[in-house]
């Protein structure tokens, strides 16, 4: 937890920021839609790849601000019966778990954005360069890993 929750640091306040503009602009983009389809009968079907690649950053940015405020997902049936100790060492374990498959989606994530601008891949709807949605997935996975050492840094001098 942090020290006082009403004060965030820049990073966690700019995360929550963004958070808002892209759910904002998918508010937007799914009432036009909405609209048009009501008005028209037709969609802007066109609109679901970027609504896909925004839900991206979004679930992405949401689980860094997340990780910072120790609010992620937990299942803590069998956590909450080991002592203050295992509690501690256990909590360490899922932070440097996390990590790791934080390293390797960006890992995985670099290698398959890289083979979309390789090899010229476009979007099915719109055709523009593939990369552009892709890309993000493996920087704001970066985000996290940073986010979870500064974490593990944190617990590790209050402990």
């Amino acid at each position: 937890q942090p020290a006082d929750p009403e004060r965030l640091p820049r990073s966690v306040s700019i995360e929550r920021a963004l958070l808002a503009a892209v759910m904002a602009l998918l508010c937007v983009i799914t009432m036009a839609n909405v609209v048009v389809r009501y008005l028209t009968n037709a969609s802007f079907a066109f609109t679901e790849e970027i609504s896909v690649s925004l839900l991206v950053v979004l679930t992405l940015v949401g689980a860094s601000t997340a990780f910072y405020r120790n609010k992620h997902i937990a299942i803590v049936f069998l956590v909450e019966r080991c002592s203050p100790a295992a509690r501690r060492y256990l909590a360490a374990f899922g932070v440097v778990a996390s990590m790791l498959m934080f390293a390797l989606l960006a890992w995985y994530g670099t290698r398959m954005a890289w083979d979309d601008y390789r090899f010229d891949v476009t979007s099915p709807a719109l055709g523009v360069p593939q990369w552009w949605y892709t890309v993000w997935l493996p920087l704001l996975s970066v985000l996290i890993v940073v986010r979870l050492l500064t974490v593990l840094r944190s617990r590790m001098q209050r402990d």
